[in-house]
């Protein structure tokens, strides 16, 4: 293939928006076989963290690695090589809800036998998900798993039943690094707590304060491991070097959102026998930012469809069930912030049809999922 209808720096804004990006034409690296340098890393570890890779998930590893004296560089910049970071004893695997299985799989045939297993900032959304925990609670000295999401109670008393040291928090009062720092034993300083606060108010978003933007975006951008040590080093205080390099790309991210924004449209539904205002659009740009946009015209909740196939839900006041919508298509979430991503992509030409009419078919189901929706019980 010629490398160039790949390459996503190379595309107009335009076309940029509307296609995902390079990542998604080239193999996952843990689909069949694992990377070299992931394997040596289970096989040395005495601990692994399995976590969501925004800046909570991250924000959960940060804190183990500290609780574990795990070595960090004295001077950490942007673009730095991960190589160059330090081995550590505690390992991370950055995961998704859709790589739960695959990364408990990877501990068990991988990591040496009672190694310390945590999961954070990560819910089952299928019966798939938990299945190899029982054999990775046998494997490992312990699991405990931490997390704010909405769970189903069938897998709370599956995992609980599986011997995991299970503790959620309240999901509109809690980012999971808050329940992380309250569940370890260790006396974290002050960063940390700072760490916590700017993190619950991007994820739970709060928004009072510009600073947890910056921890959010960078931990988009840059690799798992170099976020890490970075808020490890510097906690929510940045240096220069990464202050500069988040003001640089923001440039695209607002002009990306722009363009979502502009391709907007607004639908009225019956929702559980109520009228709620949808906003629905496309494109490869930041979710929250764009709901933003679509609830200041007037939307009670947003659907932003991704060019690789995932769809966020975002609501407000006045629509607290993004959770439930997301899960009529497999998903899950907080009742103001969820996601899904509808199994609707079995070969490359379901997913041309997705490019070329802007997502048109997960729209159409997002839509349903919002209108069958039953009426809230009093």
């Amino acid at each position: 293939m010629d490398e160039s209808l790949i390459d996503a720096d190379s595309l107009a804004l335009g076309r940029k928006s509307v296609l995902p990006g390079t990542g998604f034409f080239t193999p996952d690296d843990d689909d069949d076989e694992l990377s070299p340098d992931r394997v040596a890393a289970l096989e040395a570890a005495s601990v692994v963290v399995i976590a969501d890779s925004d800046a909570d998930g991250l924000g959960c590893a940060a804190l183990l690695r500290t609780q574990y004296d795990d070595p960090i560089p004295d001077e950490i910049t942007p673009e730095m090589d991960t190589e160059e970071l330090p081995d550590h004893e505690v390992a991370l695997i950055p995961a998704a809800p859709h790589s739960l299985t695959e990364s408990q799989e990877q501990i068990i045939e991988h990591a040496p036998a009672d190694v310390a297993v945590y999961i954070c900032d990560l819910a089952p959304d299928r019966d798939s998900d938990i299945e190899p925990l029982g054999e990775l609670a046998d494997h490992a000295s312990q699991v405990s798993w931490f997390d704010h999401h909405q769970w189903e109670q069938t897998y709370v008393d599956q995992v609980e039943a599986a011997g995991v040291n299970l503790v959620l928090g309240e999901s509109d009062e809690e980012c999971s690094t808050d329940v992380t720092l309250r569940s370890l034993e260790t006396e974290f300083d002050q960063s940390f707590t700072e760490l916590a606060a700017l993190t619950r108010d991007h994820d739970l978003w709060l928004k009072t304060d510009p600073r947890s933007d910056d921890l959010a975006d960078f931990a988009n951008w840059t690799p798992p491991e170099l976020y890490v040590a970075t808020v490890r080093r510097h906690g929510v205080s940045f240096p220069d070097a990464v202050e500069e390099y988040i003001t640089e790309r923001r440039i695209e991210k607002e002009r990306l959102i722009e363009k979502a924004i502009e391709r907007a449209e607004l639908h009225e539904l019956s929702v559980g026998g109520e009228p709620v205002t949808v906003g629905v659009t496309y494109g490869r740009c930041s979710q929250n930012e764009v709901a933003e946009g679509l609830r200041e015209r007037g939307a009670d909740a947003a659907v932003v469809v991704k060019p690789s196939g995932p769809v966020s839900l975002r609501g407000t006041d006045n629509f607290e069930r993004c959770h439930e919508v997301a899960a009529t298509l497999g998903g899950g979430g907080h009742p103001k912030a969820a996601g899904c991503k509808p199994d609707i992509y079995d070969d490359m030409l379901d997913y041309a049809h997705h490019w070329t009419t802007r997502g048109a078919i997960a729209k159409r189901l997002a839509l349903s999922a919002f209108s069958e929706l039953e009426p809230t019980e009093e």
